[in-house]
């Protein structure tokens, strides 16, 4: 079952709101939200076809760390892999690697599976797939598992420090 709800809309089930989406009401940025029930062998592609969406504009957010030890985010499509090598370029860094699935929680405050660009403990640098600009509107985790939020990528942009480049 799929809720979808406007920003501010209180007809959302358990009228639940993330952290994410008390960010972007305090910055004024436009969002829609949805929740489902969510399912731990969901894949990305799952969710773009519960969404309703083609999954180029569905995008997952991957956390790494670098070899000089700084974490960065990286946003892609779900359909997606991140290419470490452009990941490390873009970053700067010789190499970087994937972060440890129990180290996400304590690091971004997200768990798996809910981890969004948005509202992290600390805001690392972030990296958007550059395909993300050819959409209006594009989807990312709202902060927990089950939800997902629609914005517009330059909305994101403006949310948090990013920059669009070639990562997958």
């Amino acid at each position: 079952m799929l809720a979808v709800c406007e920003t501010g809309d209180v007809g959302m089930k358990n009228k639940e709101k993330t952290n994410v989406m008390r960010v972007l009401d305090r910055k004024k940025i436009s969002y829609e939200s949805y929740n489902y029930e969510p399912d731990a062998t969901m894949s990305g592609e799952e969710i773009a076809a519960m969404l309703g969406e083609d999954a180029e504009k569905v995008f997952k957010t991957l956390v790494t760390q670098g070899k000089s030890g700084q974490h960065y985010v990286f946003v892609v499509p779900v359909e997606e892999e991140l290419d470490l090598k452009k990941a490390a370029i873009a970053a700067g860094e010789k190499s970087v690697g994937m972060i440890k699935q129990k180290e996400l929680l304590p690091l971004t405050g997200y768990v798996h599976g809910g981890c969004s660009p948005i509202g992290m403990k600390k805001q690392f640098p972030t990296f958007i797939h550059e395909t993300a600009r050819q959409f209006d509107r594009m989807f990312v985790s709202a902060g927990k598992v089950g939800f997902q939020i629609e914005l517009s990528p330059e909305d994101l942009a403006e949310t948090i420090d990013c920059k669009f480049v070639d990562i997958v």
